[in-house]
């Protein structure tokens, strides 16, 4: 018998009343998910978080004086709940990335939509819960004859070149014997995504997306760096960086 999953405590943050109101009405349709408050300015949520832990936050961007960003920033690193934004402009997608959101809704939010953000939700806080598996902080590379360690939070990307595979490191790039599986296996997937099959990016190294041809994205790293998704890998590249599902 499958176990009934626990009511996820939810809060609302919007400067528009009307808005608040519809989301809370969307959220009391889904199952399991009780709204404990709602706040209509960032200063005042990030006060009452404080005192009113919840697992899931549905946040506005725009608000007068206090935008959603810096509400975040306002709440210590262990009182962050899961983040949800919710906002009428698309733009703030790949900031959202750099709060570490599980989704990214664009107004006004379809039904259908909210629910397949609350399953993110509750996939996140389940992968919270269970163990972390080790990622090492240096990994071993096949250079020549002799093995090269390497410093994981120094590699920008890696990209497949031929029987090779190229680590960007400061800018500059190391040849080294591998395979992209091999090397992939041993990098942190909540840092590193793969978004071509020869290609693997630094999650918070990305400075821009774009959208590109047949449903691919040229992702542009803060080196200035430029390398073009695969269609494939589409979906990991919009889960990691929360970005709205495509119209």
């Amino acid at each position: 018998m499958q176990a009934t999953p626990l009511p996820l405590r939810a809060a609302i943050v919007d400067d528009e009343p009307l808005a608040r109101a519809r989301l809370g009405r969307l959220l009391a349709a889904e199952a399991e998910v009780e709204v404990v408050a709602e706040y209509g300015d960032g200063a005042s949520a990030a006060a009452g978080l404080r005192a009113l832990p919840v697992d899931v936050l549905f946040l506005d961007v725009r608000m007068p004086q206090v935008d959603g960003f810096e509400m975040l920033e306002r709440l210590p690193p262990t009182q962050r709940p899961q983040v949800v934004f919710v906002t009428a402009y698309s733009e703030h997608a790949v900031k959202a990335f750099d709060a570490r959101a599980v989704d990214y809704l664009v107004k006004p939010v379809a039904p259908d939509r909210l629910g397949r953000s609350v399953e993110r939700v509750r996939a996140a806080l389940a992968s919270q819960a269970a163990p972390l598996a080790h990622y090492p902080d240096r990994i071993a590379v096949s250079d020549g004859q002799r093995l090269r360690m390497v410093a994981v939070n120094e590699l920008e990307c890696v990209l497949a070149q031929g029987n090779y595979v190229e680590l960007r490191i400061g800018g500059r790039g190391l040849l080294v014997r591998e395979t992209m599986a091999h090397v992939l296996a041993r990098l942190d997937p909540r840092v590193f995504v793969r978004i071509h099959r020869s290609r693997i990016v630094r999650i918070d190294e990305i400075d821009q997306v774009e959208p590109h041809a047949s449903g691919q994205y040229v992702v542009k790293m803060r080196s200035g760096l430029r390398v073009t998704s695969g269609r494939s890998y589409r979906a990991d590249l919009r889960r990691a960086l929360g970005l709205p599902d495509p119209a």
